[in-house]
This record gives structure tokens, sequence and C-alpha cells, in this order.
């Protein structure tokens, strides 16, 4: 599955480079870790990873952890706003992009997204390989904030560059990024983009990705983060969309479609298997 559009409706605009992620790498091995994930309690989003999760579109996808273990996971547009170099910015030429936080902006810039506290966890697996963990394999990942807007390109925030990050995979090929739940902008369904590269080098060239894909959020707890102060507007754009009108996921989702958990008070954690 391949895609050769992505419908966002903001602006390019210049970038600045700075000292690259090889300043970044002597570090960034000895301060990984991963965020304890987030516990569910009273009030929390009953999307256990082993039950079938609403997707809006009149159908159901199953978002068990072993689900992609079989199939790669498709590949799918970066979208008009990848901040890799592509198309205008490149974000991965900055040092201080290996992080797992990243919600605020670094290097020249100080802005800060707010929004409903959410941890991505994504386990990236060789296919080729029996599914076994892809230890040190980099991802980069991005989206768009609370507002639907995307840094480095859209209006009021062509200066940040918040809510884009690069992790490498642990041994158990697990990474972790905090964040915040991303808007639901017109035309698209809510989603997180991300490119996976072999290691951290690859990454700092945006060449040889071994995969560009997106994780779908579930219909249920996008319905609950939308119901709180900051996300008027999702409310609206996400009723006037499906999965299966979507341009990217109406060809198959079951694959991309995120396990949520947690609450919105305490904070959200959504997990995907990659399977590449």
């Amino acid at each position: 599955m391949d895609h050769a559009h992505d419908h966002d409706d903001e602006h390019d605009d210049e970038h600045e480079h700075d000292l690259g992620l090889s300043h970044d790498l002597p570090t960034v091995l000895n301060r990984r870790r991963m965020l304890a994930l987030l516990g569910g309690g009273a009030g929390a989003v009953a999307l256990a990873a082993c039950a079938p999760t609403s997707t809006g579109s009149g159908a159901t996808a199953s978002a068990t952890a072993s689900a992609g273990t079989t199939s790669q996971i498709p590949e799918e547009t970066a979208g008009p706003y990848p901040g890799d170099g592509s198309n205008g910015p490149n974000v991965l030429t900055q040092s201080g992009i290996v992080r797992q936080d990243i919600t605020r902006s670094f290097g020249g810039s100080s802005g800060v997204a707010a929004g409903v506290p959410l941890t991505i966890r994504l386990t990236i697996l060789d296919t080729k390989n029996g599914a076994a963990p892809i230890e040190g394999a980099a991802v980069y990942l991005w989206h768009c904030d609370r507002e639907g807007r995307y840094s480095l390109y859209s209006p009021g925030v062509t200066n940040e560059n918040y809510l884009r990050g690069v992790q490498a995979a642990d041994a158990s090929g697990v990474v972790t990024f905090t964040s915040i739940f991303p808007a639901c902008y017109s035309g698209r369904w809510p989603h997180i983009h991300f490119e996976v590269y072999q290691n951290l080098d690859q990454a700092s060239s945006a060449g040889d990705k071994l995969r560009t894909s997106q994780v779908a959020l579930p219909e249920d707890a996008s319905k609950l983060v939308y119901a709180t102060s900051g996300y008027d507007q999702s409310v609206s754009n996400l009723s006037r969309v499906s999965l299966s009108t979507d341009n990217v996921f109406r060809d198959g989702w079951s694959l991309e479609m995120g396990t949520v958990s947690g609450t919105v008070a305490d904070g959200l954690t959504v997990s995907l298997t990659v399977p590449i």
C-alpha cells in the first residue's frame, strides 16, 4: 500500500542546519531509556491489547501485538511536511533531534506543544528474521499539534520544531516518545507519521529508509481527547472523516491501528508493533 498524497493544508518554510545527529551519538546510547507505560485506573480507556478496537467506519481492527508479526506494515506517504529534507526543512541534521520528549522545540526554538499527554511506543521487528527485534534501528517520528499544525511548515509554528524526534530501538526493538495527542485536521483521520532507518547514522542523512508508515489512532480514544479544552476543531473534523474514506487508511488499517491505554486525566499510551 503506497499512497501519493496526504491532505495537509500548510506551507513550506526555510530551515537552519545545526551540528547534526553525529554530535548526539556519544551520549544517546548512554541515555537511552524507556518511559514506563502509564497505568490505566478508573475511567481508563477500554482498549486492551487483546480487544478489538472500534474504528468508526463500520468495521473493527484487531490491535493485538502479534497481529503484525507475519506481515510487514504497509508503506505510506510521509506527507508534505516530513521535515527530513525531502520537502524543504531537514530537522534530522540538527543536534538535539535524538530525544525522547518531543513536546518542546530545541536548538534556537523554545515553543512547547500543549495537549493531552501521549506516550508513543513502537516495537520494530524484522520479518525476514523470524520477527526478531531490530536493536539499534532508528525511528524518526512526527505529528501535528493540538491545533492541527506541523512545526517547521504551518503558519505560526514555522520557527518551531516540536513534535519531531528520533530514538534508537533498545534490545527489544522498542522506541518510546513522550508527546501530546495530535489533532484531527480537515480531511485526515487522526494519525502519527514515522520513518524507520537501520541506525542513527542512516537517519542523519535521511537515506535508505527501511519503511515509512503511519499510526492510526482509535476513534473512541480520540473522541475522549477531543472533548477536552483546546481540541474543539477536532470534534467537527473527526465527524466528517472515517477510516474507510481516509486517503491513507481506506485500503486497510489493521496493521496500523494503535492500541491505546491509560486515562485522559493522567495521560494515554499508544502502542504499535511495526514489522518490516
